[in-house]
């Protein structure tokens, strides 16, 4: 685990849990795309570093999600350079504290104060064309997080983030994080489109051809959103489908899975409800869900 694989004459990446990439243009300094999920993956990060003899420019994260930043606090620590990030994920970067509490709703308790939830603090500026590193350029990738999006090395390699999750995690875990499902879609649109020596997700294989996975994990979408429908087929408050969801794909309930599986099934409720496809009332108190 946490091995550097060479993709292209200047670009890299490390295996790991959510891979993060490496943009060395000079054979000296490095752009570090990610940095992991705690200060054990930083500290992993520098040991990679000192053994290339490559000096850390930047830090740029693809989005907020704390396995993408957690590795941030130590590398600004020891190493003193900046951290970017697209729009609204530079704030969440900054202040950590909005990933629990946007997912749970309120302040978050005790049991999503956890380093997958909440990393830790790091300083982070928003990321824009005018300070990208030379030699990259970024695509929005809209779905899965707020501003997430992804980076092209000038080798023609492609870091997609979190906006693609691999076949077989689809399979064990079916419900995968979304923020915006229509968002989503385009985004596999746009990803399908891409043209590039390789494609590096940060939870799935990097390959030469994008486009098959694009359509496993459109069709899960799909799917998700047929199981939505049928299980809104008489009026049906929040809690009562989430608990039907977990049944229908034999999740196992815990609090982090209670807030992520549940932010993703109000996200569909959302686009249903935008499409026309369900509508939402009130009695005795209760909102309900029902399908058109």
């Amino acid at each position: 685990m946490y091995e550097l694989i060479q993709a292209a004459p200047r670009t890299y990446y490390i295996q790991c849990p959510a891979k993060m990439g490496l943009w060395v243009p000079d054979g000296q300094h490095a752009v570090l795309i990610d940095s992991g999920g705690d200060k054990d993956a930083g500290r992993k990060v520098q040991k990679i570093l000192e053994a290339q003899g490559w000096e850390l420019s930047c830090i740029l994260n693809t989005h907020a999600n704390a396995d993408h930043n957690g590795g941030n606090a130590l590398l600004q620590q020891r190493l003193h350079v900046p951290a970017y990030a697209p729009g609204i994920d530079a704030a969440i970067t900054s202040h950590p504290i909005l990933e629990p509490a946007f997912l749970y709703g309120g302040y978050p308790p005790k049991p999503l104060r956890n380093k997958f939830l909440l990393a830790q603090k790091s300083d982070c500026l928003p990321l824009t064309e005018e300070n990208l590193p030379a030699g990259l350029s970024m695509l929005p990738l809209p779905g899965h997080f707020f501003d997430m999006c992804g980076f092209r090395t000038d080798d023609d390699v492609w870091f997609l983030a979190d906006c693609l999750t691999s076949e077989a995690v689809i399979e064990k875990y079916h419900v995968q994080f979304l923020y915006d499902v229509a968002g989503y879609l385009e985004t596999l649109d746009k990803v399908c489109t891409l043209e590039g020596r390789l494609f590096i997700p940060a939870h799935a294989d990097a390959v030469a051809d994008i486009r098959p996975l694009a359509e496993v994990n459109r069709a899960k979408v799909q799917e998700i959103l047929g199981v939505v429908l049928a299980l809104c087929r008489e009026p049906i408050g929040f809690e009562d489908l989430l608990q039907k969801v977990f049944t229908h794909y034999h999740l196992t309930m815990d609090f982090s899975q209670y807030v992520l599986v549940g932010s993703t099934v109000r996200s569909y409720l959302a686009y249903l409800l935008d499409q026309g496809a369900v509508t939402a009332s009130y009695t005795d108190s209760r909102l309900l869900w029902q399908a058109v």
